[in-house]
């Protein structure tokens, strides 16, 4: 259940549901609503209602764990005497008014730095959406050319936290492309939302058997681009090292460079790949989500100094990311949030190539149209799973060498226990275990197992 579902509603479970486009309560409402085209978003709740139904989630599923028990009781009673009911025995006014004021942050005035692109979406609306300020911040989101300048800005403190590429905070950890500094996950930013684009002179040669010699583009060595990329080429039998020449090329660059013939094509982060669509460049030979149907992407990520110096400060902070995040996972909201983050002093991108990444309904380049409204989705719990596979391929490409605690890393770095704490005091579900497995390209990934999973590739760094 999200953040703004109604906990008083019998016929809603407390469960994610709906229709394909997220406007409607089941897919029957949807064909309704789509046969009379009015397919209406569902009217936007005001701020202290919002915050009234967050803390309401949170009471309902403490008092009743079986979702069957609570329908069948709000069926019988009706809501509002559940209501009255509920705020005789637990004073939901006061666990409102707490939770919306939550203790003082020891620093206001905050700088964030994003690159612009849509994975950054969160981290970026909640400034515009107001997201910082009902958490008592004053953040300045900062455009940053690339990931190497991110990382240094965060690291000399520049910025306060950063958009990070979920593998960056791991290697900054283990001193990889600079020195070891301690620095923390606290949330995911995006899942899926990337693409591999070819240039539109390959629009035939759709093998990756075929790409021999050809050159792509990745945001950045430490990035789930070059670990997904790589997986892609060596499952189909190329040595992602000596077959294919990869380059990391900063997102804002990587059109141009297309356009230019200085690269073949690129896995790349959106509105990336759909820009290259709209300039009639490229076109999309998969989405990432096909080789990995969940993987991470971005992170918010702060150094561990911050969190000691300013714990207030980064609470409200995640907080603050979240609860944008369980916004941002709304489809009835993926409009509003692509006129929010349009503008040139954000990703500085048209709102039509937004919506199509952000509503998963869109021109692939071909002259067709297709519909994935999972293309991008945000989910910020940081499965420490997720680290744990990231490790594999840094160890399989040879960017650590020798032996590596994958659990002490993940548990360092991706901080789901607390995670878990602020999703629990906004309402929402986080999981009960921070390590699952799950599937890259049909092959099984048990987090439990690494270094077996890690041998069974053929295709690896030779040393």
């Amino acid at each position: 259940m999200s953040t703004s579902d109604d906990p008083f509603d019998a016929d809603r479970a407390l469960v994610r549901s709906g229709c394909a486009c997220g406007r409607h309560r089941s897919t029957a409402e949807h064909a309704h609503a789509a046969r009379t085209l009015r397919c209406e978003p569902v009217a936007d709740l005001s701020e202290q209602k919002r915050y009234e139904g967050i803390v309401a989630s949170a009471v309902m599923r403490a008092v009743f764990p079986q979702d069957v028990a609570r329908r069948a009781f709000l069926k019988s009673v009706g809501a509002a005497t559940a209501l009255a009911a509920l705020s005789q025995f637990f004073p939901l006014k006061t666990a409102t008014e707490a939770y919306a004021d939550a203790g003082p942050p020891e620093k206001r005035d905050l700088k964030v730095g994003f690159i612009p692109i849509t994975c950054a979406t969160p981290i970026i609306m909640a400034a515009p959406l107001g997201f910082y300020a009902r958490q008592g911040l004053n953040v300045e989101v900062v455009k940053t050319a690339g990931w190497a300048v991110i990382r240094d800005k965060t690291i000399n403190k520049e910025y306060d936290a950063a958009h990070m590429l979920a593998p960056m905070p791991i290697a900054i950890s283990l001193g990889l492309g600079a020195n070891a500094i301690p620095f923390t996950v606290p949330a995911i930013e995006n899942i899926n939302g990337q693409g591999i684009t070819l240039a539109i002179k390959h629009k035939d040669r759709r093998d990756p058997k075929d790409w021999k010699g050809m050159k792509f583009a990745i945001p950045f060595d430490y990035s789930m681009h070059n670990y997904l990329l790589r997986y892609y080429l060596a499952e189909h039998g190329l040595d992602p090292d000596t077959d294919v020449q990869l380059r990391s090329v900063p997102p804002p660059e990587m059109v141009a460079n297309l356009r230019a013939d200085n690269i073949d094509g690129f896995l790349a982060p959106d509105n990336i790949c759909q820009r290259a669509i709209y300039d009639g460049v490229g076109f999309l030979h998969i989405l990432s989500k096909e080789i990995w149907d969940g993987h991470p992407c971005c992170s918010f990520a702060a150094s561990r100094e911050f969190i000691a110096t300013a714990p207030n400060s980064f609470a409200a902070l995640t907080r603050a990311i979240v609860d944008a995040t369980g916004f941002a996972a709304k489809a009835e909201n993926r409009k509003q949030i692509a006129e929010a983050i349009a503008p040139a002093n954000y990703i500085n991108a048209p709102v039509t190539v937004l919506e199509q990444v952000l509503t998963g309904t869109y021109a692939d380049g071909l002259g067709g149209v297709k519909t994935d409204p999972k293309r991008v989705d945000f989910d910020p719990f940081p499965w420490q799973s997720f680290a744990v596979w990231m490790l594999t391929q840094m160890k399989r490409w040879g960017q650590i060498k020798g032996d590596v605690d994958y659990k002490a890393v993940a548990e360092q770095v991706y901080l789901a226990t607390d995670t878990k704490k602020v999703m629990a005091e906004m309402g929402l579900a986080p999981p009960t275990s921070s390590y699952k497995s799950f599937s890259v390209m049909g092959k099984t990934f048990d987090p439990a197992k690494p270094d077996d999973y890690l041998a069974s590739f053929k295709i690896r760094k030779s040393s």
